[in-house]
């Protein structure tokens, strides 16, 4: 069993990019989230703690060298004791002159330390975080005057960081709930987002089949503007493989019905014919022409239908080859030809295609005439003109168009394809040339053919 991987698919391969990518800008702005949020907090902390600071300072009263509180504070937390909130007040030689009752458990020397009197000027707040202490601290140091003395003075408030710590767990916590149901909704969504984009393709894949299985000839519908120039030229490679087909298919019968002539030849002179060297002469003549023929239906299948080059072919000498021929394949109906040729008569394209216009137009005037063909051809500055007559039954104005498309014959009787005119007449379209069926002088009909010169 053949197993594909997601890899080769189109879908497979931006899902797992997908599922890839995503986590990490998630991871990302979570990381960043949480940063904002841990920060938010903290500023929190610090304008609360900033907060206590004033409050301490309207609260407290200088009288000569010692401060005086109130009894009760209006904050409760400094009454209770190791309640996550601490203050205290040192004098300029770092002595405590008050601290909170909250703070008993704290000894001096662990409270100094703590409290870190150094480095810090007057009127300039401090706000840090002691992580190994879990404690946030804000400072501010002032300057009292008393009795002509100014004297410093640190109020420093702390609370502990439990509260940010859970706060921040349980942000962190719902954060990354909410990011993974993102992640799968995301994920479900760009699922059907491409499933969505991608229909076209499979809409495409399924025509595809349908020509393929012979129910459909092109594709049809509206694509997206960045599939559509994909269609338009899978169209034309399909109209330009569906004409090629069909050269070819027409070149085989065109091949058959090319090769007719010549065998006729061969098989009247093998009945009629008593000299062994006539009969090897012509014979070779005639497998010389037909080696010609299939070289030429071969290029035929092949070429563009572009105007062919070809040099200066003069017409005379074909003409009168293809009666000599056709005179010996129809012995028998002992028809009288007349032909009436200007001078100098000249075709400008390739032999080969001429020899084949003429050569079945020729053979229809003597199969379908009874006794007389009469052949005439001029030359202008612009076409050559080249009319060919029998005295056969005739093809009445209805019919005229009929008998040159492919397989149309007016005559079931006698044997052949009804291709013969078709490809005379695709070979004269080829050139921009024309041709038109009339009446003949003689009684049957007139094929007249324009060549541009």
């Amino acid at each position: 069993m053949n197993i594909r991987s997601p890899l080769q698919s189109l879908q497979g391969r931006l899902l797992i990019a997908s599922a890839v990518i995503l986590p990490i800008v998630l991871l990302i702005a979570g990381l960043a989230l949480s940063k904002a949020y841990h920060s938010s907090l903290e500023n929190s902390v610090r304008d609360r703690l900033q907060l206590q600071v004033y409050l301490l300072l309207g609260a407290v009263e200088l009288k000569e060298d010692h401060i005086l509180f109130p009894e009760r504070l209006q904050e409760p937390r400094y009454e209770q004791i190791n309640s996550g909130l601490y203050a205290a007040i040192h004098d300029q030689e770092g002595n405590i002159l008050w601290r909170s009752l909250s703070s008993v458990l704290l000894d001096d020397p662990q409270l100094s330390e703590v409290i870190n009197l150094s480095g810090l000027t007057t009127g300039e707040p401090r706000f840090e975080h002691l992580e190994e202490a879990q404690l946030y601290r804000f400072q501010l140091r002032i300057i009292w005057e008393t009795a002509g003395k100014e004297k410093s003075f640190l109020f420093t408030v702390m609370e502990s960081d439990d509260l940010v710590i859970r706060d921040i767990q349980a942000y962190n916590q719902q954060l990354t709930a909410w990011l993974g149901i993102i992640f799968l909704v995301a994920l479900l969504a760009q699922t059907f987002i491409l499933s969505w984009g991608l229909t076209p393709l499979r809409r495409l894949a399924k025509d595809l089949k349908a020509i393929e299985a012979g129910k459909a000839e092109k594709l049809k519908g509206l694509y997206p503007d960045e599939v559509e120039p994909v269609t338009t030229n899978l169209n034309g490679l399909i109209e330009s493989e569906r004409k090629q087909r069909e050269r070819y298919r027409n070149t085989l019968g065109d091949l058959a019905h090319s090769l007719k002539t010549p065998l006729a030849v061969m098989r009247g002179a093998e009945l009629e014919e008593h000299e062994l060297h006539t009969y090897q002469s012509l014979v070779s003549e005639q497998v010389e022409r037909m080696d010609q023929i299939v070289q030429y239906q071969l290029s035929r299948a092949v070429k563009s239908q572009n105007k062919p080059l070809g040099k200066a072919v003069p017409v005379e000498p074909i003409i009168e080859r293809m009666l000599s021929a056709l005179g010996k394949v129809y012995r028998n109906k002992n028809v009288v030809t007349e032909t009436s040729l200007s001078e100098n008569l000249t075709f400008f394209g390739d032999e080969r295609d001429l020899m084949e216009v003429l050569g079945m137009i020729m053979e229809n005037a003597f199969k379908y005439g009874h006794s007389q063909v009469a052949i005439s051809a001029s030359q202008s500055d612009r076409e050559l003109k080249i009319t060919i007559c029998d005295d056969g039954p005739g093809v009445t104005p209805e019919m005229r168009q009929v008998i040159l498309q492919r397989g149309a014959r007016l005559d079931t009787s006698i044997q052949g394809q009804g291709i013969g005119l078709s490809v005379a007449t695709d070979i004269i379209s080829s050139y921009q040339g024309q041709i038109e069926v009339k009446d003949s002088p003689l009684g049957g009909a007139c094929f007249v053919i324009h060549f541009p010169s």
